[in-house]
């Protein structure tokens, strides 16, 4: 029988909007991985996902009403076991045939087939294939199953007997093999091929779906309803531009994904409107204004061509009348409470400064083992102090000292008790108006970021130095604590807080040693009851998500390694090591310089307490032995002289001038020699080459 294209569409009320696109997406896949595995659609077979806020829906192609039979291979037993020596079948062998829905006639037909201890006895059949009747009700009961619901409701079926059990009542099902219904049942529901289209809008009721492939085509034309969610989501992009043009002149909507998708799974038929508010509301901050028309009533805020707010805005509309005034005056008259609150809040807050909050941290509860805010922010103050110092002092103290115990005032503002995402952004501008330094209220806003990858970092130095003190303090807090990630579980964000400081550190270029830092911190805890100076496994994690950073940048995990295995301490250097050890890997002589250190770390293992780098000239009897050490007296002190300017490309380039001696001494020299103070000797000249070789990276990383 020839394929036909196959649309199931299961027919909800209104589904969660910020989990649409993934349940429509698991829908679709789960469903035609079934039908694949069932042998009733090719793999080559296309699968289309369809998504709208009242249904679930796929298409898939080639399918098959009857899957082929399928050829079974059954391994038996020994034929020994099986057969008497007459060759007739034995109980042991009947009764297994008897579970397998076969008889004694097939004895004949087994197949014999030694598997290289004996020979084994095989049934072969043919497995009959599953109709797409059976394996739709299959694939659809497990693609339900499988999906993503953030939460299940329970509801009573019509009958007024039954419950079952999805992420929203469902109330109709379709399941169409090109035009034939395919008898399929699911949540008290058979299917058919009526649907419902949009709430309002819809041409006909109900809309009735003539055929698989003209699925999306009847929903717009008889539904109003756009199915698919990722042309609804291009289709309400185009209209934003449209109105945004219409607007005003360079105009344009607030860029956000995440909006654009919830809106998307709110709607079937996007109608883009502009409304406006009065301009008296832009004296409050725009973020404020931003964030309420976007998390409260899912508008797309205009931006001027400078990225500044104006007092119009975009709603996305799910009718369409001909005469949108009323909808357009109704979202107006929602919005003003909403901008009026944030006003009244921003009023508010301004008539008291930062700093006489700041003792109401002493209230706030940071963490149970670690105390209050109050704590933790003479804690991020002390760290940030000495941070400062070390960065040379005077002003950069005193402003770092100042943001770091204003930084966490704002959390008991108004504006930031009702938008926690405005933590920070609402203590700048409360700075602001305190008539603090810049440099102070730019800090107290930058000392949360980076906030995600590829965020940018704090503006200026005083901002890096409380970002950093901040980072820090809740990194050591936390693992002192024993609060360590594991597997996908981090609740305090401390991978984020990790890579963080490294890149604070690295792309600032900050003359500050990482475990001299850590150390820093750590003193801060003393005193605190079952906290533990975890700095071993800190560091460990730092220097972790350090190795796996570079690697996403695209160096290799051998460059990587050899790196950052020697803890450099200044994590602004890393990015100058690496340029070193790819430059030194294209040197004719890197690859026997690598195997050579490898070979002389293996050495030096194996003895038992320390080796001194210390060579007594009087001692060294081979030639081979005494133009290593020549070499060495000529070549530490240029490579030593360019890691000390930090030119760690000539350091690593200046040993390529060891290769040859080196060769030599491993050819013609025995380091394990009889006579003690000899073989002392050749150790030392061994470990004062291993430190020439190892201050940039260590090079045996690089030997295959």
């Amino acid at each position: 029988m020839s394929a036909k294209n196959l649309l199931v569409e299961l027919f909800v009320e209104e589904l969660p909007p910020k989990a649409l696109k993934k349940l429509g997406e698991a829908f679709a896949a789960a469903l035609a991985n079934s039908l694949k595995n069932a042998g009733l659609a090719p793999s080559t077979a296309a699968v289309t996902a369809y998504a709208s806020p009242r249904r679930l829906a796929a298409h898939v192609t080639d399918v098959l009403a009857v899957a082929a039979d399928k050829p079974v291979v059954q391994k038996l037993m020994p034929v020994a076991v099986g057969l008497d020596a007459a060759g007739n079948a034995t109980p042991a062998l009947l009764k297994k045939l008897a579970a397998l829905g076969a008889d004694a006639s097939c004895v004949a037909s087994l197949r014999r087939e030694n598997d290289g201890k004996a020979d084994i006895l095989f049934y072969d059949s043919l497995a009959k294939g599953a109709t797409l009747a059976e394996g739709l009700q299959k694939a659809v009961e497990a693609a339900l199953a499988a999906l993503p619901i953030p939460k299940v409701m329970t509801y009573q079926l019509a009958d007024g007997w039954n419950t079952v059990n999805f992420v929203r009542p469902a109330h109709a099902l379709v399941a169409l093999h090109g035009s034939e219904v395919v008898p399929v049942s699911v949540l008290g529901l058979t299917s058919g091929k009526a649907t419902k289209g949009h709430r309002f809008e819809a041409a006909i009721d109900p809309v009735v779906i003539a055929d698989a492939d003209s699925y999306a085509a009847t929903m717009l034309k008889d539904g109003s309803v756009i199915a698919s969610f990722a042309e609804r989501r291009a289709e309400i992009a185009r209209q934003l531009a449209a109105a945004a043009a219409q607007a005003g002149t360079n105009l344009k909507p607030i860029e956000d994904d995440a909006l654009l998708d919830e809106v998307t799974a709110l709607v079937e038929r996007p109608n883009v409107l502009i409304g406006q508010f009065e301009e008296e509301f832009l004296a409050v901050p725009q973020e404020c204004l931003i964030l309420t028309m976007k998390a409260n009533q899912k508008y797309f805020p205009l931006l001027d061509a400078a990225g500044k707010l104006t007092n119009k805005f975009l709603v996305v509309s799910n009718i369409r009348p001909d005469d949108a005034s009323a909808v357009i005056g109704g979202n107006e008259r929602v919005v003003r409470p909403r901008l009026a609150d944030a006003k009244f809040f921003f009023d508010q807050d301004r008539k008291k400064s930062l700093e006489s909050r700041v003792p109401g941290l002493a209230k706030v509860v940071y963490h149970n083992k670690l105390g209050t805010q109050g704590e933790r922010v003479q804690r991020v103050a002390a760290i940030a102090r000495a941070i400062a110092d070390s960065l040379g002092g005077g002003s950069l103290t005193a402003h770092a000292e100042q943001a770091a115990v204003l930084a966490k005032a704002d959390l008991l503002t108004d504006m930031v008790g009702e938008f926690p995402e405005l933590q920070g952004i609402m203590g700048r501008y409360y700075a602001q108006h305190d008539g603090l330094n810049a440099d102070v209220a730019d800090a107290i806003e930058d000392h949360y970021k980076p906030r995600f990858a590829g965020d940018s970092l704090p503006r200026g130095t005083v901002g890096t130095v409380v970002a950093l003190a901040d980072k820090l303090e809740t990194l050591v807090g936390m693992f002192g604590i024993g609060q360590i990630p594991t597997g996908d579980k981090d609740p305090f964000a401390l991978r984020r807080h990790a890579l963080g400081v490294i890149r604070m550190l690295a792309e600032g270029n900050l003359d500050l040693p990482l475990d001299q830092l850590l150390n820093g911190v750590f003193a801060q805890f003393t005193g605190i009851e079952g906290f533990q100076a975890n700095h071993a496994a800190l560091a460990d994690f730092i220097y972790e998500r350090l190795a796996g950073s570079l690697r996403e940048q695209g160096y290799t995990a051998q460059e990587v390694d050899a790196v950052v295995s020697q803890r450099p301490q200044r994590l602004g250097d890393i990015p100058k090591r690496l340029a070193a050890v790819r430059s030194f890997s294209t040197l004719p002589e890197a690859a026997a310089l690598a195997a050579a250190n490898k070979r002389v770390g293996n050495i030096l293992k194996k003895v038992e307490g320390a080796v001194e780098a210390v060579v007594d000239n009087a001692l060294l009897k081979e030639a081979a032995e005494v133009a290593l050490h020549d070499a060495l007296v000529d070549v530490v002190p240029r490579a030593d002289a360019a890691f000390v300017t930090g030119d760690y490309t000539e350091s690593l380039s200046a040993l390529a001038a060891l290769r040859a001696p080196v060769d030599a001494f491993f050819d013609g020299v025995m380091v394990n020699a009889d006579d003690p103070a000899l073989r002392a000797n050749r150790l030392g000249l061994l470990a004062k080459l291993h430190a020439a070789m190892n201050q940039v990276a260590d090079l045996s990383k690089l030997s295959a």
